[in-house]
């Protein structure tokens, strides 16, 4: 039975990769159910990584790069707060502290959307330093403790006012480069095992499945509607968190 959560999960994070982002979180989630916690986020790890190379050679052209320059050197710190983290918890503080600041993020990004005007293809429109700073920090933070920096980035990009082909190659190259850079992060914590590769290699073929269900489900949906669908998985995400 322990095997059916982990075929669902790697089927969600290559549908999350090309298409929903919040998805992922959802998938840690149920990585988290049957795996040490900590485990999971080693095995989830190496699958969002092959989801990532999907994602960057589908929507690479996409990439909004004055965004991720002016985020990617805020996430360093939150990277190494991360492991940090991850080193002086037990599983149970990890799930729970992670659902917390995944449920304060999705009210966080309900508050804007419920201001914000419609994203406009173009806008070279720029959030805050101190916003770009603080996001940078916490998706560095919650990406290294769990895999779980969705809600973040959809939060920070739906401020930027970015449309959704820009969510979307922004997305993908931020988190290919902040997931290969947390690997030797991640391998000093000694959080490869011999399970977790063994996961890893067993699943890899179950995201590229996914991935392709993402793009073909992608190009059919409208902009609101993906904002909506971003924020409730990323909503069952940190319930999935707080509860398992």
């Amino acid at each position: 039975m322990e095997w059916l959560p982990l075929i669902v999960a790697a089927l969600i994070i290559g549908i999350a990769k090309t298409s929903f982002g919040g998805l992922g979180s959802v998938a840690v989630a149920l990585m988290a159910l049957v795996m040490p916690t900590k485990e999971s986020t080693a095995a989830a790890l190496l699958l969002l990584i092959t989801g990532d190379i999907v994602a960057v050679l589908r929507y690479r052209s996409n990439a909004d790069w004055r965004l991720l320059r002016s985020l990617l050197p805020s996430v360093v710190p939150g990277l190494l707060l991360g492991a940090l983290f991850i080193r002086v918890v037990d599983d149970l503080v990890l799930r729970r502290s992670i659902g917390v600041i995944l449920l304060i993020s999705v009210l966080l990004q309900l508050g804007v959307s419920a201001r914000r005007k419609p994203p406009v293809v173009g806008d070279d429109s720029r959030p805050p330093r101190a916003l770009t700073v603080g996001a940078g920090i916490a998706a560095g933070f919650t990406t290294m403790a769990a895999n779980a920096a969705g809600p973040v980035m959809a939060l920070y990009l739906q401020v930027s006012k970015v449309d959704k082909m820009r969510f979307l190659g922004t997305s993908a190259w931020f988190y290919f480069i902040v997931n290969v850079s947390k690997t030797p992060l991640t391998a000093a914590l000694g959080l490869f095992t011999h399970r977790v590769l063994i996961t890893a290699a067993l699943m890899i073929p179950v995201v590229l499945v996914g991935t392709l269900i993402g793009v073909a489900v992608i190009g059919r949906v409208k902009q609101r509607a993906f904002d909506i669908l971003t924020l409730l998985t990323s909503v069952v995400a940190a319930g999935a968190l707080i509860l398992v």
